[in-house]
């Protein structure tokens, strides 16, 4: 009987962790237009991305809004170094546009550092 007490618990722990620590990781999907949007939730302490892979010559416009401030940054990776070609900290909302140089997996990227959840409203555009 104890056996089975200990082996359902940790059945019971290991599903449970992985929603406790759960952050939000998102392909981008293009749509025929060359648009992508997505309204993620962000927990408290946890970061949500958008992530596609994008060659020159290309412009991404990018657009989101929140409404808690988050800390914002658009990077890829180059070997072990991290690229930022945008980031700001403990901003609700902005804007611009992503001038692609190289052939990339670029991801777009909100960590909440605030006590409560927060709504994300994301919009990526290719011309």
């Amino acid at each position: 009987m104890r056996k089975r007490f200990w082996i359902g618990a940790g059945i019971a722990l290991a599903v449970a962790l992985p929603v406790a620590a759960r952050a939000e990781v998102v392909d981008i999907a293009w749509d025929a237009a060359g648009r992508f949007e997505k309204q993620l939730t962000v927990a408290p302490g946890k970061f949500a991305e958008v992530c596609g892979k994008l060659k020159p010559p290309a412009d991404v416009q990018w657009q989101f809004s929140a409404n808690v401030p988050l800390n914002f940054n658009i990077h890829y990776h180059e070997g072990k170094a991290v690229k930022f070609p945008a980031k700001q900290d403990g901003v609700a909302e902005g804007s611009g546009k992503l001038g692609v140089e190289i052939r990339q997996d670029y991801c777009w990227m909100w960590t909440n550092k605030s006590a409560s959840a927060a709504t994300l409203h994301i919009k990526l555009r290719r011309p």
